[in-house]
């Protein structure tokens, strides 16, 4: 499996579970020079700044002819510009995809996986959900938008809102922690079904409403 955005959070949590699991589990991270807890993982690290284009060429290349079971995109920001936002938590997810794709369609789980957010769900609003949510509403879209190209791949794929997470970016007030929420998203993963393609899931296995 590849984990991209796994040196903090909740990403870090799933690699420690896959890992303590018994996958084989590639990981990227920023800063592979000084990986932080990730350095006493057996995990096979590649760098990648995710709006980095000659970063993604050399992952794909690392993983050139190599299965993917699965695709965990974590990867985000809470706060920056609305540039920054839309880059990183938008349109990168679904560059990531498109270039491993199909690395994953090799694999025998064939899923590709990435988390979203709750505060991303218009619910047939209007008018902005704030800087944050505006752009995890526009990765919604995008990820609707290529859903049923990657089903006819044989992959299957879901965004996941991961909980409101005891994180840096969630904060110490919050309920869940990320161990909590790392194994609700393994157990989702593990049960994903063809039906749940191209849906919104909560990491407590619920449907959520786009």
């Amino acid at each position: 499996m590849l984990i991209v955005g796994a040196s903090r959070g909740i990403g870090l949590e799933l690699t420690r579970q896959y890992v303590a699991a018994g996958w084989e589990t590639h990981a990227t991270t920023r800063t592979p020079a000084t990986p932080g807890p990730l350095g006493s993982m057996p995990v096979t690290l590649h760098e990648l700044e995710v709006r980095d284009p000659s970063h993604l060429a050399a992952v794909v290349a690392d993983m050139s002819g190599a299965p993917i079971d699965v695709l965990l995109h974590v990867a985000g920001v809470y706060r920056g510009s609305t540039k920054d936002m839309l880059e990183i938590n938008a349109e990168a997810p679904i560059r990531v995809a498109e270039a491993l794709v199909e690395n994953v369609a090799l694999s025998n789980r064939r899923t590709i996986a990435i988390l979203t957010s709750q505060l991303g769900a218009r619910r047939g609003r209007t008018g902005s959900l704030g800087g944050y949510g505006d752009s995890k509403a526009a990765l919604n879209d995008a990820f609707r938008a290529r859903a049923a190209s990657w089903s006819d791949r044989g992959v299957g794929a879901v965004v996941i809102h991961p909980g409101w997470v005891r994180t840096d970016m969630g904060g110490r007030s919050a309920p869940l922690s990320a161990a909590e929420s790392a194994r609700g998203i393994r157990a989702l993963l593990a049960g994903l079904t063809p039906v749940m393609h191209g849906r919104f899931w909560t990491w407590d296995g619920r449907e959520h409403p786009w």
